[in-house]
């Protein structure tokens, strides 16, 4: 790979900040989608050495820069940021439910938790995890909710194939069908 293409690529990750989709890095360095995919290897490779304190993440279709984990700590130190947050029991069952079940509407969420989650999702909202992403087909056109990118790297996950097999939610949706039929 030539060495002004891959400064390039890391020059546009750089400025961008956020995640930027592999479609939209190839068109700006007008790349095939093959030269871009070798230029994502490439990039991926540089990073990985030990001599790097960036890493390449990818978020679906779309590469980020950040920093390694190793140097958490001392950006911390170097930037000083508020103090982390951190999610409720309720919030975290909320989010579970969002990303397993996805779109998902709040009164779904409510009935597979048995309690209700207003606040659990405008927190859930508020920091960026999970989002609407549309609107369901039925009366009241209830709001659809999905995860965000901010998800994905929070929980250091490339795509939402990434998370772990849940089995309760087979006899999950088994109870929940009975209880419609009721």
């Amino acid at each position: 790979m030539q060495p002004e293409l891959l400064a390039a690529a890391e020059a546009i990750l750089f400025a961008s900040g956020d995640a930027i989709s592999l479609e939209e890095l190839g068109a700006a360095l007008e790349l095939s989608a093959l030269e871009t995919a070798a230029l994502e290897g490439a990039l991926a490779e540089k990073y990985a050495r030990p001599d790097s304190g960036l890493k390449l993440l990818r978020l679906e279709n779309r590469l980020q820069l950040c920093t390694k984990p190793a140097f958490s700590q001392a950006v911390e130190r170097a930037l000083a940021p508020v103090r982390k947050q951190t999610l409720t029991q309720a919030a975290l069952e909320t989010l579970c439910v969002v990303a397993y079940r996805q779109p998902v509407t709040r009164m779904e969420i409510e009935t597979l938790r048995g309690v209700q989650c207003d606040r659990a999702v405008a927190t859930l909202v508020a920091y960026g995890l999970i989002q609407e992403v549309g609107r369901r087909d039925t009366i009241g056109r209830p709001i659809l909710y999905g995860t965000t990118e901010e998800f994905l790297r929070h929980f250091g996950l490339s795509s939402l194939e990434q998370l772990p097999e849940v089995e309760n939610f087979s006899s999950l949706e088994g109870e929940e069908r009975g209880q419609e039929e009721r």
